[in-house]
């Protein structure tokens, strides 16, 4: 298992928007973009991912399922617990960079590690991320799940979810910043 001090070095490689590839780039901005939109605005998008922050020991197992800075809100349908988040972390760790999207989660040569990986998909598949504005009148809001692709034997994790989940404010901000 890795310590803090390591689990903070990987989330600096993987978070780091310079290194990602530009189909993933292009793909985060235009998003982050509609997203901004959706909710009022870059700065209320910013402020929501700063409250998230905010969270110890981690967002994703707030019991209340929602979390909400001053004009917008995100809730999830389900409670997250730790050993479903540590398996997840620990997934993006073995594969250390986001720069390859894509990665299928499923490979590992460990039955046991993959069975504990199944499992985590098969629990955190049905979350679906809602944001909304506290006023309607800034926009319809967005929602997001945990996965991108979910195949018999190919998973992999939606990249703004990793973003708005595990990276800083920084990253998005140069997510909105980057020019296709």
């Amino acid at each position: 298992m890795y310590n803090t001090i390591q689990i903070k070095k990987q989330w600096n490689k993987m978070c780091n928007f310079n290194k990602q590839n530009q189909d993933t780039k292009a793909f985060i901005h235009l998003f982050m973009q509609k997203a901004a939109k959706s909710v009022g605005g870059v700065n209320f998008l910013l402020a929501l991912i700063e409250a998230m922050k905010t969270k110890k020991p981690h967002p994703l197992i707030y019991k209340e399922c929602k979390i909400s800075s001053n004009n917008t809100t995100i809730r999830w349908n389900k409670i997250v617990f730790k050993d479903k988040l540590d398996v997840l972390e620990e997934i993006l760790l073995l594969h250390k960079s986001s720069q390859n999207p894509d990665f299928n989660i499923l490979e590992t040569e460990s039955q046991k590690k993959k069975k504990k990986i199944l499992n985590m998909v098969k629990t955190l598949s049905p979350i679906e991320f809602i944001v909304t504005p506290q006023n309607q009148n800034d926009g319809g809001g967005f929602s997001f799940k945990v996965f991108d692709t979910i195949e018999d034997k190919y998973v992999t994790i939606n990249p703004v979810f990793v973003a708005i989940f595990f990276c800083s404010v920084e990253f998005t901000k140069k997510s909105l910043k980057y020019e296709i």
